[in-house]
Order: C-alpha cells, then structure tokens, then sequence
C-alpha cells in the first residue's frame, strides 16, 4: 500500500456542546465503530479509532469498499449495522470475534455498513491541509456512484435543517449532531468539531460498586432499573467522579453493603448462563478481557438521579450515565422502566435517501 496518507491515522475528534453553534457544516452523529478506510487497488485497510485493523472482523464490509471507493483513496467514516430500521450498536459490537466461522456467519446475518463523511486523500493527493467545504465536494464527487451498504453522510449548513436532524434522527438510532468549522483542516486526534448530543435523566436503583484501580476509593457505581416484573436489572454505571468524591462515596455507602450477594438480586452475576436471561453486571465481554468486573453488593435501597443520552435497545445505557443528585423522595420500586423517554420511531432509510431502508 502506497498512499498520501497512510495508516494508522487517529481520527479528528468532536468537543461536547449542549447547544447547535451557529455557521458550520452539519452532520448526524453516528452510533457505531469510527473508522478510518485506506483503499490502494485492491489492498483495504479498516482501521479503528485506536489504530486497530478490522479487516478481518468485516469481510463483506471490504468486497464492498473495492467495489464503490475510488482505486486509491483514504476515507473517514462510521461503520454501523442496520436492523428494522435503526442502527444497533450491539450488533456492530458483536462482529468483533476470534473465532473465523463466527466472523463468517456475523457476515452473512448481520453485515455491517459504512458511512463516509469525510475524505482525506484521493489518488496521489493528500487533502489533510485542504479546506472542509472542499473536501466535502470531493467526497460527494467520489461517491456519487456509491451503492448500498456504502453511504455519503447527508449534511447541510443549514442551521435550521441541522436542529430538525437533532430532533428526528434521535428515533432512527443516531445520537445528536455534529459541526464542523467550514474551513478546518483535517487534523488528527485534535477536537476541532463540535458535537450537541441528547441528554435525558432517569431515578436509578444503587445496587452496587467498583473499587477504582488506583485503589481503595470507588470506582463506579452499578445501576439498576425494575422491569415490569419487579426485577432489578442491570442498566449501566456512573463513574464521573473527582478523587475527593470517591472517598467521601466509600464512607457513605459504608452502611449500605452487604456481606455477599447472597440474597441480592444480582446474586448470579458470576454464573456466565444467568446472564442470557437477566441483566446483571459483570457480563464477559470480549471488550472487558481480563479486567477485573467483580463488585461490591449493596443493599439495592438507595434512589440517584442520573443524565444519560440514550438507552441501546431499550435496556441500559449507552453510554456511562453522569451524576446528579440522590433522590431520597424516591423509592427503588419506583425507578421502572416507564420513566424513560422513547423516542419517536425514525427509519434511517429517510436518513440516508431511502438506500439503508430494508437492511438488516
């Protein structure tokens, strides 16, 4: 391989805003793995955002970047699964495996999509040091013939436009917008782009802790939702805290910790099968690999408010939920599953001009 830019490249970066800044060049925020695609003739390379290859992982994701990229190219983009209608992050998590007829299979019942929204070279010239307005012209050029399950992010700079994205797109999978100044330069791993994403809170059930690497100090805090049956499942952590705040939180919590987790109602977390029919903490994952996910039971009897973005299928946190205030008002019986906000349903074909439509 043999381009302007090569690999591995830190992709350009987003910092967080709670309003649309005005000016700028607007996309939707994907829900997916960030990725960085090099194409020379028929070598591909998927790097992640960490730099590490996925080519293996997306064999039908490459036969489809020879057949629409451009012969010699270096593309930014996101690759996403699509299933009825909307994207599912789980999935795309899910394709990342050892074993190669598990890839295969992935490949054929889930297989992935990639949308670019940005172009760094095209045949022998570099377009780091060039202008958004102008790499954006050059991209929508590029793949102006590009055909499902490769896709051109719709943008616009239209401030107007852009907020309706925020509200509509929410329902459709994706998770807020991004701007871009309109005469930035590529720039790796800077966060020159802004992003405005959906933030909701939710009265969540304290069940639990981690200890903190460092130390004796806590960690994260373990949340847990009931569902309609009245059981606690769950749905993520919150792990924001300063160090001060992390021993204040040992103290606190003190009284509230039980001996084992016998007659919690986590008590099966460290049985690998109970985690098909429950949601518990501490689910092996090939993301965790020998991370230590024990924890510390409480008694599940304390209510906190948290903000959290939104909820992946309905049943956790996307995203690790942010601190605001216990709620001493509340119940834990009262924390179910009703007091999320659903988004209205948006399919992501009108999202992407109708190509994405029946994927998945």
């Amino acid at each position: 391989m043999d381009l302007p830019v090569m690999p591995p490249v830190k992709p350009m970066l987003a910092k967080p805003a709670k309003k649309i800044p005005p000016g700028m060049q607007y996309e939707a925020k994907w829900d997916g793995f960030r990725a960085i695609v090099f194409r020379d003739g028929d070598e591909i390379e998927i790097g992640s955002r960490t730099g590490k290859s996925l080519v293996r992982y997306l064999p039908e994701l490459v036969a489809a970047l020879k057949a629409n990229l451009p012969e010699r190219c270096v593309v930014d983009g996101e690759i996403v699964i699509v299933r009825n209608g909307r994207l599912d992050f789980d999935a795309i998590t899910e394709r990342i495996h050892p074993a190669a007829s598990r890839v295969k299979l992935l490949a054929e019942t889930t297989p992935s999509s990639f949308v670019a929204f940005d172009l760094l070279a095209l045949g022998d010239d570099s377009l780091v040091d060039t202008p958004l307005t102008e790499r954006r012209a050059a991209l929508e050029k590029a793949l102006a013939k590009a055909a499902p399950p490769i896709h051109l992010a719709p943008a616009t700079t239209d401030e107007k436009v852009a907020e309706g994205w925020f509200e509509q797109y929410e329902g459709a999978g994706l998770d807020g917008v991004i701007a871009k100044p309109l005469d930035s330069l590529y720039r790796q791993n800077e966060r020159l782009m802004t992003k405005v994403k959906h933030e909701r809170t939710a009265d969540v059930v304290l069940a639990g802790f981690r200890w903190h690497k460092s130390g004796p100090v806590v960690g994260s805090l373990l949340l847990g939702i009931n569902d309609a049956e009245g059981r606690l499942q769950h749905v993520g952590v919150c792990a924001a805290f300063s160090m001060k705040r992390r021993e204040e939180l040992v103290e606190e919590l003190e009284p509230l910790r039980m001996e084992s987790v016998e007659g919690h109602p986590w008590a099966d977390w460290a049985n690998e099968e109970a985690h098909e029919s429950a949601r518990l903490p501490g689910a092996p994952s090939r993301w965790s690999g020998q991370k230590d996910l024990s924890w510390v039971p409480l008694r599940p009897e304390r209510v906190l408010e948290v903000a959290y973005d939104h909820m992946e299928n309905g049943q956790r946190f996307r995203h690790t939920a942010q601190w605001r205030r216990w709620r001493p008002d509340r119940t834990p019986e009262s924390c179910t599953f009703e007091q999320l906000e659903e988004p209205l349903s948006y399919d992501l074909g009108e999202v992407l001009g109708g190509s994405a439509a029946g994927q998945g």
